[in-house]
Formats: structure tokens, sequence, C-alpha cells
């Protein structure tokens, strides 16, 4: 699209885990960017989402809950979430509306005070959220760090989200697009082929399986006909986990592979043929190779 005054910039999403970072920013692009769940701490790796606005593009960098780490993992991903603030022209702060104003949270403002770029706060989740505690949430969240802006959202609904697209729009500064004006993200298809299952672990075990998984696609490929063949194989820790996500018969990985390859069907427009198997590994977080499939860096 031909733009004859094209403003273009980067807005970091940040946040401490389950704000709804990613639901905010699949909303604002208009179509599914980034995998979500109910469980905290779904995002892993930086991922950008691409939306346009009028004559501006927005650049939505999509990063993990902010949080203290225990593992490599966890200081992988807090890593990458302040990395997806460098060089940002805005960084908006997303809070759980309903949750409000806790230690996490807190963390995360007292992070960012200092810090040169400009800011706003978005609250979330307002449709589930008591009113008057949202006012006083921000009035005590302005108190620790004053925020140029404060919008009320609901990502999942889409209450409010126009006007804090409009509003990002005019605050991006004056440049080329950095993206082609039909990329809505990042991410290589190799990448969107993980997620997705990953996504499908999350939301099919819960409880059952928290964070001891990871999915690595091995093999990615076009089929004379058109179609995709991805295999991939989801690491755990322990035989007992791998119990757990092949289920009784392995009536669970079944499912998990038909949701997972009906999502990506929809996703690349093409038939889509997945090959699950489930591998042990004591120290796959240990994997360097596996960092940087995923999209993280290796942090000591």
């Amino acid at each position: 699209m031909e733009t004859t005054n094209p403003h273009c910039g980067v807005v970091a999403i940040v946040g401490a885990p389950n704000a709804g970072k990613s639901t905010l920013v699949n909303a604002l692009v208009g179509q599914k960017v980034a995998i979500v769940s109910p469980k905290a701490q779904t995002t892993r790796a930086r991922l950008m989402g691409i939306a346009i606005h009028g004559d501006a593009q927005l650049v939505l960098v999509d990063t993990p809950g902010i949080f203290t780490p225990e593992r490599r993992l966890d200081r992988a991903m807090v890593a990458a979430a302040w990395e997806g603030t460098d060089g940002a022209d805005l960084i908006a702060l997303v809070v759980d509306g309903k949750g409000g104003t806790g230690s996490k949270v807190r963390q995360v403002v007292e992070s960012l005070a200092g810090r040169p770029e400009r800011k706003i706060l978005i609250l979330n989740k307002v449709d589930i959220a008591d009113k008057p505690r949202l006012l006083g949430h921000v009035a005590k969240l302005n108190e620790m760090l004053p925020f140029d802006e404060t919008y009320f959202v609901s990502a999942q609904t889409g209450d409010g989200v126009p006007e804090l697209k409009a509003a990002l729009a005019a605050a991006m500064p004056e440049s080329a697009w950095h993206f082609p004006e039909d990329q809505v993200s990042d991410a290589t298809e190799r990448m969107i082929a993980a997620e997705v299952t990953r996504e499908q672990l999350y939301l099919q075990l819960h409880a059952e399986l928290p964070y001891a998984s990871a999915v690595e696609t091995e093999k990615y490929s076009e089929r004379p006909d058109g179609s995709v063949e991805i295999h991939q194989q989801i690491l755990v820790a322990r035989d007992t986990q791998r119990a757990i996500v092949l289920g009784k018969g392995g009536t669970r990985i079944k499912e998990i592979g038909a949701r997972a390859r009906a999502e990506l069907s929809r996703i690349m427009g093409v038939p889509v043929h997945l090959y699950l198997h489930v591998k042990v590994n004591p120290k796959w977080e240990e994997d360097r190779a596996l960092y940087r499939d995923i999209g993280l860096d290796w942090v000591d």
C-alpha cells in the first residue's frame, strides 16, 4: 500500500505473566500471531506482531512475562522480555485489571523507572474487573511511575482495542514501513508450527504438564501437491510426563496432533500432515540448539 505520510515504530508490550499481552497483540493485529492459554508464562520467546492503522505500521513486540527467574529457561525468557524493549519507540505496560497491582506488577514498574522511552499503562480484562478497583490500580501505578496515558481494554472482547490502536498509531514517528503490508509476524513457519503444538499441550494438559516440555520442529517440507509435512518431537524430562502426553492408548497425543493440525491448516491455508513423537530428555533445558530453535538466547 502506498502511503503519502508513512509512520512506523516499535511498541514493546511488557507486563507480569498472564496479563493478557499475547491476546492483546492478536487483537491489535486482527488475527492470531501469538499463542495464548490460561496458564502464566505461555510466551517464551520474543515475537513481533505487525499491525496497520491508516498510514501507520505498528511493530508490536510481544514479550514473555517478567518474573523472578529460577531456572536457565526462566532467565532466558526474562532476558528476552527486556531485550524486546531495546529500541522501542513506546513501552506499553499491560496489567491484569482483575488481578491488580501485586508484587510481580510492582517489580516490572520499578524496572521501567528511569527508562527514557514514552510509557503508557493498559488495564486489560476490564470486562471482568471491578470498576472502582480499576481506578485504584491506576492511581497506585501512577504514583510509582507517572505514565503518559492510561487505557482500559478487554483484549478478549475487543472493548477499547480500536481506540488503543488509533492512539498507538498516532504516537509512531514518521518513517517508512519496516515490513510488507501483508506480513503480520516475524515468526518463521517452523516456529509457528512448534508454537501451535505447544499451545495444544497447554490447553489440553493444563497443570498436568506445567512447563516441563518443549516442542522442536525436526522437519518441515512441502509436498508436490502443495501440502506441508511437519515432523516434531515433544521433549519432556521424565517418563511419567511422557505417559501424560501420550495418554491411555495414545489418545491424548492423537488429540493434540489433530487440533494442532487443524489450526496449522487454517493458518497456512494448505493441508498439513503433522507427525508427533515424545522424547524423554532430562536435560532438555540445557540444550543450546533448542534455545536457538525456539528463539531464545543462551543465558548463563
